[in-house]
């Protein structure tokens, strides 16, 4: 039986470094996980009493744009975390922002046409729109502008452009300023605009700035994967222009008849679980501190400092030119798990690896140190 050609997309390497650690752990070894963005903590407290309280329910299928209720909710963080008055009528509950991608390329983007990423970036934008018969094309961002897209690195004939702050795997973050010369100069030109926002709330100085403060004009994606601590529950949203809801619904209703219902309960309950989760974030906080001395203490002395998430991005090109291959013999011979940077950067990140500082207190100290320890007798 044939394939076809738009479904021949590259691995995400990252899963492929898991497998690895996990294959590792099977024969018996102790790795330290700081290769997956994966918050190490449970879902909220909260979320899971209010999931266990519905067990007896139908949890049946939703509208497809999710509950009214959480739709609510959602739009009430707006307000809080952004001072945002936002009609719930433009909230899209999704599975996970990774469903929130597919309905957003669908409704803006044709088969042929272009939308430009910030690289490095995410992977699994390129693969997606490859996947529809878009066409992924790169704005290689520098280390001068912290890895974050400016207007100037636009291209000519895209259609959309899609810019994540904080980014993944920098951590950096776009300034109100930054943020809104690029929305201006993509309404200029006629491009959509999609604003991934899924490391909002993770934080560490400055607030980050929602797309939604400066235009309405944007499709804003976001997710309860990692401030809220629910990965695998597989639970996001995106707010869309009220002149799309109609056509994102039609969408939602038919790929996926709606999200899951019982992650939106739990996501329901999570959006109180401010005390739970700012005591996440504080984890995190520190976990930052200890890489931002402990990497350079190593020999990853070319890192970027982050705003928010909870990744570092090093470059090691004074180390290897072949970041796959270091990455390997890092989980080897350390019994830590990196990612190489080829996932992030298919053309430079053969010098560069990401560092995740998700897991535990703890883990990441005994990581650190593990690294010196390989570092030294490398």
């Amino acid at each position: 039986m044939r394939l076809s050609s738009r479904g021949q997309v590259d691995p995400f390497i990252v899963m492929d470094v898991m497998e690895a650690a996990r294959a590792a752990e099977e024969a018996g070894r102790r790795i330290i996980h700081m290769e997956v963005g994966q918050p190490s903590t449970p879902a909220p407290a909260l979320a899971r009493a209010a999931l266990e309280r519905s067990l007896d329910d139908p949890l049946g299928y939703t509208v497809g744009l999710g509950l009214p209720e959480l739709r609510r909710g959602i739009a009430g963080l707006y307000k809080r975390w952004y001072g945002v008055e936002l009609d719930p009528e433009r909230v899209v509950v999704t599975a996970g922002s990774s469903g929130a991608f597919v309905l957003a390329f669908s409704a803006l983007f044709d088969a042929g046409d272009k939308v430009a990423l910030g690289e490095p970036g995410y992977p699994s934008y390129r693969q997606i729109l490859r996947a529809m018969s878009v066409t992924p094309v790169a704005m290689p961002t520098s280390a001068e502008n912290r890895f974050q897209p400016v207007p100037s690195d636009i291209p000519d004939g895209v259609q959309g452009m899609i810019v994540a702050s904080p980014g993944n795997p920098s951590g950096t973050m776009l300034g109100r300023e930054d943020l809104g010369a690029l929305i201006r100069a993509a309404a200029e030109r006629d491009i959509s605009f999609v604003s991934d926002e899924i490391y909002h709330g993770l934080q560490y100085g400055a607030p980050a700035v929602s797309a939604l403060e400066i235009s309405d004009d944007v499709y804003v994606i976001n997710s309860f994967s990692k401030y809220f601590s629910m990965t695998g529950w597989r639970i996001g949203w995106m707010v869309v222009p009220e002149a799309h809801v109609r056509t994102v619904e039609r969408l939602a209703q038919n790929l996926f008849i709606c999200p899951t219902h019982a992650s939106q309960v739990a996501a329901l309950a999570a959006l109180d679980a401010t005390e739970e989760c700012e005591a996440n974030r504080a984890v995190y906080t520190e976990n930052r501190r200890l890489m931002l001395e402990g990497l350079p203490a190593a020999g990853f002395t070319k890192i970027a400092p982050p705003d928010g998430a909870f990744y570092v991005y090093a470059d090691v090109s004074d180390l290897t030119s072949d970041s796959g291959a270091f990455a390997r013999e890092i989980l080897d011979k350390a019994g830590v798990a990196v990612t190489p940077g080829l996932d992030f950067d298919p053309v430079r990140g053969g010098t560069t690896l990401r560092f995740s500082y998700a897991a535990s207190t703890p883990e990441i100290a005994e990581a650190i140190e593990r690294l010196k320890a390989f570092m030294a007798a490398r």
